[in-house]
């Protein structure tokens, strides 16, 4: 069946920039200027230290979600069953890249249908928020959740991916009443997500009044969508234009603050350059719920779902020890551990 818009080919540029080009934005995710207070005598078994926490009624063994990554390509549909086959073996929760290909083209469908794979797992669709401007209603929505069995929605913003694309969808305007149409319509949680720049303390206002359930700030320090974009990019100007916005954007860490300083009742799903669970731990910290990662999950996922499960351990281990040598036995004592500024 032939790819009008594209969509098909630019998801495949996107796994091969991610894993074969130098992407990583220009400045970092604000985490490293904090650090925990190391509990000599924590007063607490290693053992007795639990990372399960609970999330839209879901309970997981640990706060770490699988962040959106990708779909609608044959690649796609490998990698995203190795990483709900991981999701289900370790617990964690998981969320499918953009379904917009399948949604105008329904053999794409099963590059994201993971359910099978995956019977237990907190489960996210996802849909650009932009769409809901270019003819996409509730009834999209419903059918992205449906799709593949989901728990919730994410509606993500990508303002400055879609102004840098060469085909991208610029029209933002009055684009959140129409979330707030979603979030009172549709009969499942909504999401927020950035995919790289992160949110400010004046979206996140807007957002709660719209109706949201959680945002994740998804901030600066990690994959830079810019540079993914300049290396699509065949007019060398063009290029150079993405190339001037590696530098932009929210550092996670400010975001999450920022976030939780406009709404305190907000849940908050840390992204953006995570890469160890000692990151997870200081997000959670810093006031959010889960944090999330894409990077390190999919660079396992192209090699085994074996590799991919061992990766979850391994950050599942770092937060376990991090929790035991700061003297937090579950994530509600984590919730509320200080770091230090540095």
């Amino acid at each position: 069946m032939a790819d009008p818009s594209g969509l098909s080919s630019r998801k495949a540029d996107h796994i091969r920039i991610n894993l074969e080009e130098d992407v990583k934005s220009s400045i970092t995710t604000g985490l490293e200027r904090y650090r925990f207070v190391h509990r000599a005598l924590p007063e607490i078994d290693l053992e007795e230290v639990d990372l399960g926490v609970e999330v839209f009624s879901k309970k997981l063994k640990a706060p770490i979600l699988i962040s959106s990554m990708t779909g609608g390509t044959v690649e796609a549909e490998g990698i995203n069953r190795t990483l709900a086959i991981a999701a289900q073996e370790t617990g964690v929760a998981m969320g499918v890249g953009s379904q917009r290909a399948a949604i105008e083209r329904s053999d794409l469908s099963p590059t994201f249908q993971i359910r099978a794979y995956a019977p237990d797992i907190l489960l996210f669709a996802n849909l650009g928020a932009v769409q809901l401007n270019y003819r996409y209603t509730v009834e999209e929505c419903r059918r992205a959740m449906d799709m593949i069995e989901a728990d919730a929605l994410i509606l993500h913003l990508n303002a400055l991916q879609e102004a840098l694309q060469p085909e991208g969808d610029g029209r933002f305007g009055g684009l959140l009443a129409k979330i707030e149409q979603v979030c009172k319509q549709l009969p499942v949680p909504v999401i927020i997500k950035e995919v790289g720049w992160g949110i400010s303390e004046q979206d996140a206002h807007q957002l709660w009044s719209a109706g949201v359930s959680a945002i994740d700030v998804a901030g600066a320090g990690g994959t830079s969508w810019s540079q993914v974009e300049m290396h699509r990019i065949q007019d060398v100007h063009r290029a150079r234009v993405a190339a001037a916005f590696r530098d932009w954007g929210i550092p996670t860490a400010d975001s999450i603050l920022q976030v939780k300083k406009a709404v305190p009742e907000m849940m908050v799903f840390a992204s953006g350059g995570l890469r160890d669970g000692i990151d997870i731990a200081k997000c959670i910290a810093l006031g959010a719920t889960l944090g999330g990662m894409a990077s390190p999950f999919l660079r396992a996922a192209v090699i085994s779902p074996d590799e991919t499960i061992a990766v979850i351990h391994e950050i599942q281990k770092e937060l376990q020890i991090c929790m035991f040598a700061s003297g937090a036995r579950h994530i509600a004592a984590l919730q509320k551990t200080s770091l230090q500024r540095l």
